[in-house]
């Protein structure tokens, strides 16, 4: 899939649109994620006077704000301003959920959005606040779970992800995923509660069982790069991280379709980006009944290793593929099983991360022996 031209899919005003290469403006400003709307308005207009200059003379009456979503972690807002003109410019206000910082690099995800930008993903960062970014505003809807295994978008999600893979973000190219999970591991294992049922859950966690988990899959991974040159070594790219439905975005007119979020991204494995994508099917219930089957599976592999022509992809590369994602799947768990302990002890948003924490680890632990099966048994093939 082609790269998206941002500066068409905005809306933006004359000072806006004069050239890509735009500075990013910043604030100092932060907007208190915990009012409701009609109370946060007066600072989101405010924040986006400071930022922009060209409307910071315009009274309230020229900003209007609605909710777009609103995830685990993050808040999305859109802000539309009335400008002199009369003409309408819309912007994305993202506010970061509380304590974010613990499991996110923002200046990570920063230095990745001016490129991930320039190669025509997700939206234009117009600017920077203190807990939060605008962004130009896309046309179109988030993804509900169910799309995702629409045989035609997830074909085209297979093949946007391979353009996606491809771009080139400056710094170390080294994958971040095992010091993500080390150190997740390090910040979950290390909680206390003052909620008396939140503590009891939590001490059921054997966390030497987790770092043993930890190690073995590690371990496994490891070798199979290292070992299989050129059947199970899951090559190194700039991967999304968290390509749920959340963060899929479809212009059902233009038939148009968008990243977007990368806050997770940074250099990992294909095979993991993958397969997270998979695990997402279950949605935020965990039903890993809705897991994509092999059929399924097979044909996003087929979009995703030859997006022009998916029929002429050989049978073993399929299966390679399979098998490669199979593992990395585990690895999924693992990662966002120890996020939401982090996130049950430092988010203020209303959901069960600790029984989050239960499926996505239960669901590891049931799939284990049958994965590792399938890697053995594809070695001895190979």
């Amino acid at each position: 899939m082609g790269a998206v031209n941002l500066l068409n899919a905005m809306e933006v005003s004359e000072e806006v649109r004069n050239g890509c290469d735009i500075e990013v403006v910043r604030s100092s400003l932060a907007v208190d994620h915990t009012l409701p709307l009609p109370e946060m308005k007066p600072q989101l207009v405010e924040l986006c006077k400071d930022l922009f200059k060209q409307w910071s003379n315009l009274d309230e009456s020229h900003f209007s704000t609605e909710k777009v979503s609103g995830g685990i972690t993050n808040l999305l807002l859109k802000v539309s301003v009335k400008e002199e003109n009369g003409n309408w410019v819309h912007v994305t206000v993202r506010l970061y959920g509380p304590n974010t910082e613990y499991v996110i690099d923002r200046e990570r995800e920063l230095q990745a959005l001016h490129h991930l930008s320039a190669a025509g993903f997700g939206p234009k960062l117009l600017g920077v606040f203190e807990n939060g970014m605008v962004q130009s505003f896309i046309h179109a809807r988030t993804l509900e779970t169910k799309d995702m295994r629409n045989p035609k978008l997830a074909g085209e999600i297979a093949k946007q992800l391979n353009s996606f893979h491809q771009v080139k973000v400056p710094g170390s190219k080294e994958p971040q995923l095992w010091n993500d999970i080390l150190k997740f591991y390090k910040k979950a294992s290390k909680l206390t509660f003052d909620d008396c049922e939140k503590q009891k859950k939590y001490t059921q966690i054997s966390f030497k069982e987790v770092e043993v988990e930890i190690l073995e899959l590690k371990k496994c991974l490891v070798i199979m790069r290292q070992e299989l040159t050129g059947h199970l070594k899951s090559p190194v790219v700039f991967a999304h991280n968290d390509l749920l439905s959340g963060n899929l975005m479809f212009n059902d007119n233009e038939e148009k379709l968008y990243f977007i979020d990368f806050e997770y991204g940074s250099y990992s494995y294909r095979g993991f980006d993958i397969g997270n994508h998979f695990n997402e099917y279950a949605g935020y219930e965990c039903d890993y009944t809705l897991y994509p089957n092999k059929d399924e599976q097979y044909h996003f592999f087929k979009h995703y290793l030859n997006p022009e022509k998916p029929n002429e992809v050989s049978d073993n590369d399929v299966e390679t593929l399979y098998v490669e994602t199979s593992l990395y799947m585990l690895a999924s768990h693992l990662y966002w099983a120890l996020w939401a302990l982090i996130q049950a002890k430092m988010s203020p948003i209303e959901f069960d991360y600790l029984g989050y924490f239960f499926k996505r680890y239960n669901e590891y632990k049931r799939q284990k022996d049958v994965c590792f099966s399938l890697a053995k048994s594809y070695n001895y093939k190979s």
